[in-house]
């Protein structure tokens, strides 16, 4: 039998296996029912390190914990907000504190002005109009690009660092549209930075409905903000990563890492970001194991505490891999949510691109067509800097619904297919048993 002929059997087990005997679907529901959501230093994220350890431990893996310190923030229990418009007029608006932002201290109320993004922000500074003012910053996605991760990092900057820009000018808040693609009334949180040279102000996130209505009101006169948020930070605590491993059986000093980030954001219930990654990569490992399928390098699955508005555990997972002198040759990420498989990018040496991409034709009939140079992943891109050469791969599912829910109260179990879940599982399985394979 040739070897692509064997390679050819060896992935239609795999399918196989997850479509017929998956387990990764009620592993997910588990996740997002019995734990819930699950931001970094909460009670939940905690069960979830235990839910994590016990499920890999109960499919025999060689399991522990790895300690992590973490930051430790807090929405609170108040977030309220309306805007009165020329006529006088009074709108309730919901909307999401946007991760490490500060409090309002009270009520606060404040003008409102609009920005477009963050250069239109800069100009309006400058010109002295952001000063004791509300900025709302209202830069939708780019519907035109096919990628919508695409349109997601062109608007990143106005959460990322929306606030502090505005800060620089005096405003007093920071409001901006919810980094999503539809028009709904789902505010979408994230992560945002504070600059240690600006006074720190609050940022949060209206949906992209309530962004245009309030784009509308301001073109017909003034309009004053209300914003009510008692968000707060903590000192710093302790968490742990979850790890478990199959040992090579040839190569076992060299390591490929999968994994995702096992906290999520308070609202909803993490099922996409990154629920689906979690349980993406320990289907991938118990159907390898599960079909008695041997790789040369020892497997690694990595649940990684805090992603969402940190990384410290990807920081320590990387730093304590130095420090004990492992050998890591390859790491996958999935973090792109439990929709079609589509394929994966890469980012490493050009020969391991053009490896990945002798495989097009075994991966065609699974409809991965999408073997592209391209990114890792925020987790496994701390490997990058202390392994040089190192291969990263992302999971890429299809993207056109996943902006619907990252980072909103509709990040929920139920708008995970089955089906769809259970695919990626197996094509995370099959890129990491042809790459071990053909290295």
């Amino acid at each position: 039998m040739t070897g692509q002929s064997s390679d050819s059997l060896i992935l239609r087990s795999i399918y196989d296996e997850a479509l017929e005997h998956g387990e990764c679907y009620e592993n997910l529901r588990s996740l997002c029912k019995d734990v819930g959501a699950r931001l970094t230093g909460s009670a939940e994220a905690e069960m979830a390190v235990q839910w994590g350890k016990d499920l890999l431990t109960s499919y025999g893996f060689e399991t522990r914990l790895q300690e992590t310190p973490i930051p430790h923030w807090e929405r609170g229990t108040l977030e309220s907000g309306w805007y009165k418009d020329a006529s006088g007029k009074t709108y309730k608006i919901k909307i999401l504190a946007l991760g490490s932002s500060i409090g309002t201290d009270g009520l606060m109320r404040a003008k409102a002005v609009l920005a477009h993004d963050i250069e239109h922000l800069k100009t309006l500074g400058e010109a002295g109009k952001l000063k004791d003012k509300i900025v709302v910053i209202d830069q939708p996605f780019d519907q035109k690009l096919i990628n919508t991760f695409v349109a997601y990092g062109a608007c990143w900057p106005i959460r990322g660092n929306g606030t502090s820009e505005a800060a620089r000018y005096g405003a007093k808040a920071v409001l901006i549209r919810s980094l999503a693609t539809p028009i709904d009334d789902h505010p979408h949180t994230g992560s945002m930075r504070y600059d240690e040279d600006v006074k720190q102000i609050p940022g949060a996130a209206i949906s992209t409905q309530a962004a245009e209505e309030l784009k509308a009101a301001l073109k017909q006169g003034e309009v004053e903000i209300s914003l009510e948020m008692d968000c707060r930070t903590y000192p710093e605590g302790i968490s742990h990563n979850v790890i478990a491993e199959i040992k090579g059986s040839e190569f076992q000093d060299e390591i490929i890492t999968i994994g995702g980030h096992l906290d999520s954001w308070d609202v909803g219930e993490g099922a996409h970001d990154d629920g689906a990654g979690i349980v993406h990569c320990i289907e991938a490992m118990r159907i390898l194991n599960t079909r008695g399928i041997k790789l040369k390098r020892t497997l690694r699955v990595v649940l990684y505490m805090n992603e969402e508005n940190g990384v410290y555990g990807a920081k320590t997972y990387a730093d304590e891999a130095i420090k004990n002198g492992e050998k890591h040759v390859f790491a996958l990420e999935s973090d792109a949510g439990g929709h079609t498989p589509r394929g994966f990018s890469l980012d490493g040496p050009a020969e391991r691109l053009e490896l990945m991409q002798s495989f097009s034709a075994l991966l065609y009939p699974y409809g991965l067509n999408e073997l592209e140079k391209g990114y890792g992943g925020v987790d496994i891109n701390r490997l990058k800097e202390p392994y040089e050469g190192i291969t990263l791969i992302g999971f890429r599912p299809d993207s056109q619904r996943y902006f619907n829910y990252h980072h909103s109260e509709a990040d929920v179990f139920e708008t995970v297919n089955k089906r769809e879940l259970e695919l990626g599982s197996a094509s995370i399985a099959s890129i990491i048993y042809l790459m071990d394979r053909h290295w």
